[in-house]
Order: C-alpha cells, then sequence, then structure tokens
C-alpha cells in the first residue's frame, strides 16, 4: 500500500487557547478533510430550566468548546430545526440567548473575559449516539448565523454529549448544518481536566476550501512595524 501522504500540523493562537490543525499535503497542494484538535471542551450546566420570554420555560444545555453555547432542540420552541423559516429559528435562538444570559452566571477556569454566552445552537434533539448525522443551526454575536455545524459548537456538543454518556471516547459522530447541509465530524479523543471541570479534547473534521489570500508588507521605516503593546 502506498504510504499515506503526509499531514502538516499548525498551532492556531485563538482567543480561546492554542488549537492545532491539521491539513492533508501531497507534496503539491493541500486537500481534504481538515481537522483540529480543540482546547478543553466542557458541560457548563445540563438541564437548565429557563425562562425565555414569549416561549415559556425551556429546558437548555450549556456547553463550552472554545466559547460558550446555550443547547437545546428547536421543538422546544415550536419550531423545526430543519423545516423552519430561518428568521423564525434565529428569533427563537436569540430570545434564549438573552435569556441564559440573564438567568445563569457563567464560570470560565482560566479567563473571565471568555465567560460570556456566545450564542445559542437549536438542534433536531438526536443527542443519542447514531450513524445519521444530527442537524443543528448556530446563531451567534449579532443573530449571525453559520454556514456550517459550527467548529467551537460540534465540540461543545461532543462534549456535553460524552458528559451525559451519550458518546464514547473515538466514537465518531457527524453533525449538519440546516442553513448550508454542510458536514463536520467529531469525537472526543482525550479525556482531561480543566479546572474543576471534566473536559475533552475534541477532533472536529470538515472540508475547507481557499477563498482568498492576503499580502501584509512590512517597510523598514515603519516605526510600528514589529507590533505594540497598550498598558
Amino acid at each position: 500500500a502506498a504510504p499515506a501522504p503526509p499531514e502538516p500540523a499548525g498551532r492556531l493562537r485563538c482567543p480561546c487557547g492554542p488549537v492545532t490543525a491539521f491539513v492533508p499535503w501531497d507534496g503539491r497542494r493541500s486537500g481534504n478533510p481538515v481537522r483540529f484538535h480543540s482546547v478543553p471542551a466542557f458541560a457548563a450546566a445540563t438541564d437548565l430550566a429557563i425562562d425565555v420570554p414569549g416561549h415559556g420555560k425551556v429546558v437548555v444545555d450549556i456547553g463550552y468548546g472554545g466559547t460558550f453555547y446555550a443547547f437545546l432542540s428547536a421543538e422546544q420552541l415550536g419550531l423545526d430545526v430543519c423545516s423552519s423559516k430561518t428568521r423564525d429559528l434565529v428569533d427563537a435562538a436569540s430570545a434564549v440567548t438573552e435569556a441564559v444570559k440573564k438567568q445563569f452566571k457563567l464560570h470560565h477556569p482560566e479567563s473571565e473575559d471568555l465567560a460570556f454566552l456566545y450564542g445559542t445552537i437549536l438542534t433536531d434533539g438526536k443527542d443519542a449516539f447514531s450513524e445519521e448525522p444530527t442537524t443543528n443551526i448556530c446563531v451567534f454575536a449579532d443573530e449571525q448565523v453559520d454556514r456550517s455545524p459550527t467548529g467551537s459548537g460540534v465540540t461543545a456538543r461532543i462534549a456535553l454529549q460524552y458528559h451525559k454518556g451519550l458518546i464514547q471516547l473515538n466514537q465518531t459522530r457527524t453533525f449538519r448544518s440546516s442553513t448550508t447541509g454542510s458536514l463536520f465530524t467529531g469525537k472526543a479523543v482525550q479525556a482531561t481536566k480543566f479546572g474543576d471541570y471534566n473536559a475533552v479534547i475534541v477532533e472536529v473534521s470538515g472540508e475547507a476550501f481557499y477563498t482568498g489570500t492576503a499580502t501584509f508588507t512590512v517597510e523598514e521605516e515603519d516605526p510600528l512595524k514589529y507590533g505594540f503593546f497598550f498598558k
């Protein structure tokens, strides 16, 4: 059998910490699938009752996968993650995000700057392990919608499923974006500790394509060419 092509690793400095990415390389160009190993991911809260204005009481899980997300089935909000209008899903997810922010205090083991809820991910409720993909939509930041299943979101969902005993180490699960149909796979590859939390390192894999290049130039005369710090 031909040897597998090399898969160079690159360490990315993300706001949440160092993330290791792996990209297949055949000597001429990069290939697919690409994958990364997450920062430690954990379940911050499970089965949390939240009162959402306009929707009543819902039950959410909160997971951390580089940032914090609230997770719940769209069905709890009277919606279907696959067939409801995107606007309705966005409005409902945003209402959940705002309600969780008011009713639950987040804690990050290393950085209080990261102790905030980035968004809400509505799912099809299929959290138990299956060969079939589970579909979700991620509504984050200022009501933005991810085109993908979301790297940090898949990481957090795997951490929650592992915490609940729904998935084992090295069991691969497939996640589908309800917006574009794009697929990621995720699996917990290592158990670890993160502060007081039992955590996992998650490997997320998917397809990546070039969409552009950027050129940065340093001129010798530039007094700030090496960067600067604010005190």
